[in-house]
C-alpha cells in the first residue's frame, strides 16, 4: 500500500504544479499562442522544421529522460524514500520545471538560438564562449555516461570477451533482446520519417502502422537476439549517433523520438498498473526502502550528495540545451510551450518516483549488490509486481523494460550529439559568420560540422568505456551545475526584456550552491585516491585524473560565469533580494 500511497500523492502534487505553478509562469512571461515562433519564421528542412505537438513532445520528452529519471532516484534511494520523493516533486516543479520551461521560451523569443546565445545578449560574447565550452565539456559527459548505459543494456556483462557466440542467435538474454529491437527500431524510424515527410502518409494511419511495426519487432527480438562484444557495441553506438546528427531532422530525429515516446509511455503504464498488480496482489511484494536513513550514508552528506545523484528526476541542465538548441526549433505554436517545456519535466520527475517504487520492491537485493546496474534494478523491480522471477510474464516485462532503457539513452544521445555539432560551430564562428562555410583558415576547419562531431563522438565513447560509477557523480555535478547557470541566463535575459525573474533566485542559488560544493569534494576526494595508487585495469589512474581535472576546470568556469552574471543582475539585485521580495517570490498569486 506504501508505494501506491506514494505514486498517488506524486500524481497529484505534479498535476497541481503544472495547473497551478506553469500557468502562473506562462502568464508572468506573457506566451502568446498568435505570435509566430522560428520553426515557422526560419524553416530551412534540416534543423528549423515546425513539428506537430504529439511529435515534439515525443521528441522532447525522449530525448530529456535518457537514464537518468531512474538511475539517479534508484542510487539516491540509500537516503530514503521520502528526501527522494520530496526532491523529485519539488525540485521538478520548482527548479526543473522553471528551468526548462524558462529556457525554452527564451529560445523561442531569440530565434531559436542557444541558451550561449541568450547570455550573449546579457553577459557579453566572453561569458557565450565560456558557457559554450562548459556546455561542451557537460556534453561530453552525457555521451560517455548514455553510451556506457546503451552498451551495458546490449551486454549483459562487462567485460570485452563477455560473449562465445556471435551475430543473430535463438533464445537471447534480455540484453541480446534489447539490442536486435533497438537495432530494427532505427531502420522503423528512417521508413517513418520517408513515408510521413516524402509521401505524404497522415500522422494517424502512420502512427498505427508504426505501432503494429514495433509490435513485431518485440516479438521478433524476443525470439532472436543479437551477440556482440561491449566495444564492438560501444563502436556502433558511436557511429550511429554521429550519423544521426548529421542528417534532417525528418530522417531521423523527430520519427524516432515521436515512436519511441510510445515505447516509453507504455513503459510507464506497465510500471502504473503493476504498481496496482503488486499492491493487491496476494504474493509477498513489500516496498521495503526506510522511510529516512540518516543525514550522512556511506561517507556522504545528504547536502549535496542527494540533489545531485538523483539528477534529471529533479532538475537537469542537460534539458536546457535541449530546450533551446532542437526543441525551440520545432516548436509550431507558443501555445504548446508550457505542455512541451513544463509538463514534459513533470513527467520526468513521475518516472523518477516510480524507479523509487522499483527499486523499493527489490531492495534488499539491490543492497546486496545482486544487480549490475540500477537499470536493472529498475526492470527487475517492476517485473516482480506482475510476476515471480524467473516465470515467462516477468522474462517479458524485464525484456521490454531494459528496451525502454536503452530507448531512452539512445534519443538522449541523439539529440545530445547534434547539439555538440551546434555548440562546436558556434564556438568558432564571428559574430558576422552564419555558417562554417563563411569562416576561414583554421577556424574553418574547427567550424565544420563533421570535425566538431567526430571530435565529441571519439571523446566521449572513449569515456563511455569506463564504469558508470566513475562518471555518474561527475555527471551529476556538471548536469546541475549547468541548471544553476542556465537559470542564471535566463533570469538575466528576462530581467533585461522587462518580465518577471524573481522566481529564479532561490533554485539559481541553491543549485550553483550545491553543485559547487560537490565539484570541491570530487576534488578533494580525487586527489586523496591518486595519492594512494594502487589502480588496476578496471579501475585504470587516467580516470582519476581526468575527473580530478575535469572537475576543476568546471568549478573555475562556472565561478566565472556566475560573477559574471551577478554583475548583469546587479542593478536590480538591490531592489529585488531583499528579506520582503524573497518572501513574496512564492507567495505571490498563481492563479492559472
Amino acid at each position: 500500500m506504501t508505494a501506491l500511497l506514494i505514486i498517488l500523492a506524486a500524481i497529484a502534487l505534479l498535476f497541481i504544479g503544472y495547473v497551478v505553478y506553469g500557468s502562473w509562469l506562462a502568464k508572468q512571461w506573457g506566451i502568446d499562442p498568435a505570435r509566430k515562433t522560428p520553426a515557422l519564421e526560419k524553416e530551412d528542412g534540416v534543423d528549423y522544421l515546425a513539428a506537430k505537438p504529439a511529435v515534439l513532445m515525443g521528441h522532447h520528452f525522449s530525448s530529456i529522460a535518457g537514464a537518468g529519471p531512474i538511475n539517479g532516484p534508484i542510487m539516491a534511494a540509500v537516503f530514503g524514500w521520502v528526501p527522494v520523493f520530496l526532491w523529485c516533486v519539488i525540485g521538478g516543479i520548482f527548479f526543473g520545471g522553471l528551468q526548462d520551461f524558462g529556457s525554452l521560451f527564451a529560445s523561442i523569443r531569440n530565434d531559436g538560438k542557444s541558451v550561449g546565445e541568450i547570455i550573449k545578449q546579457s553577459l557579453g560574447k566572453t561569458s557565450k564562449k565560456l558557457f559554450i565550452i562548459f556546455a561542451l565539456l557537460v556534453l561530453i559527459l552525457v555521451i560517455a555516461s548514455f553510451v556506457n548505459v546503451v552498451a551495458g543494456t546490449f551486454l549483459t556483462v562487462f567485460s570485452a570477451d563477455a560473449v562465445t557466440k556471435l551475430g543473430v542467435v535463438a533464445n537471447p538474454t534480455n540484453n541480446q533482446t534489447t539490442a536486435m529491437i533497438s537495432v530494427l527500431f532505427i531502420v522503423l524510424a528512417v521508413v517513418y520519417g520517408i513515408v510521413t515527410n516524402r509521401f505524404g502518409v497522415k500522422t494517424l494511419p502512420a502512427t498505427i502502422g508504426g505501432i503494429i511495426c514495433i509490435v513485431g519487432i518485440v516479438i521478433f527480438g524476443l525470439n532472436f537476439g543479437l551477440s556482440f562484444n561491449r566495444n564492438f557495441w560501444i563502436v556502433v553506438v558511436a557511429l550511429y549517433i554521429a550519423v544521426a546528427s548529421l542528417i534532417p531532422v525528418w530522417i531521423m530525429l523527430q520519427p524516432r523520438d515521436y515512436l519511441s515516446s510510445f515505447l516509453l509511455y507504455a513503459m510507464m503504464l506497465i510500471a502504473f498498473v503493476g504498481i496496482f498488480v503488486g499492491t493487491f496482489s496476494s504474493r509477498d511484494v513489500a516496498f521495503s526502502i526506510p522511510a529516512f536513513t540518516g543525514f550522512k550514508v556511506g561517507g556522504n552528506f545528504i547536502f549535496p550528495t542527494l540533489f545531485i545523484t538523483v539528477a534529471c528526476g529533479a532538475c537537469s541542465g542537460f534539458h536546457s540545451l535541449i530546450a533551446s538548441g532542437t526543441t525551440s526549433k520545432q516548436l509550431d505554436s507558443e501555445k504548446t510551450a508550457k505542455a512541451v517545456g513544463y509538463g514534459s519535466m513533470l513527467i520526468e520527475s513521475a518516472l523518477g518516483i516510480v524507479s523509487l517504487i522499483a527499486v523499493g520492491v527489490v531492495w534488499e537485493a539491490w543492497k546486496g549488490k545482486e544487480f549490475g546496474s540500477p537499470s536493472a534494478a529498475f526492470g527487475a523491480g517492476i517485473a516482480t509486481l506482475f510476476a515471480d522471477k524467473g516465470t515467462s510474464v516477468y522474462n517479458t516485462i524485464t525484456a521490454l523494460l531494459t528496451l525502454a532503457v536503452s530507448v531512452f539513452a539512445l534519443t538522449s544521445l541523439d539529440s545530445a550529439t547534434r547539439l555538440s555539432r551546434f555548440m562546436f560551430s558556434e564556438l568558432f564562428l564571428k559574430d558576422d559568420e552564419v555558417t562554417w562555410k563563411d569562416a576561414t583558415g583554421v577556424r574553418k576547419l574547427l567550424a565544420n560540422p563533421l570535425f566538431g562531431t567526430a571530435l565529441m563522438v571519439i571523446i566521449g565513447s572513449t569515456l563511455g568505456a569506463l564504469k558508470l560509477s566513475a562518471i555518474w557523480s561527475l555527471f551529476g555535478a556538471a548536469n546541475q551545475l549547468l541548471a544553476g547557470i542556465a537559470l542564471l541566463a535566463v533570469a538575466a535575459w528576462l530581467g533585461e526584456v522587462g518580465k518577471n525573474n524573481k522566481m529564479f533566485f532561490i533554485p539559481m542559488i541553491f543549485m550553483l550552491a550545491a553543485t559547487l560544493t560537490q565539484l570541491v569534494l570530487t576534488i578533494i576526494k580525487q586527489i586523496q585516491l591518486i595519492s594512494k595508487g594502487g589502480f588496476t585495469a578496471a579501475d585504470p589512474a587516467w580516470g582519476h585524473y581526468f575527473q580530478c581535472c575535469f572537475a576543476a576546470a568546471m568549478a573555475i568556469l562556472a565561478v566565472i560565469l556566475v560573477i559574471e552574471g551577478i554583475h548583469a543582475l546587479n542593478p536590480m539585485v538591490s531592489e529585488q533580494i531583499s528579506p520582503d521580495s524573497i518572501f513574496k517570490i512564492y507567495a505571490a498569486p498563481m492563479s492559472p
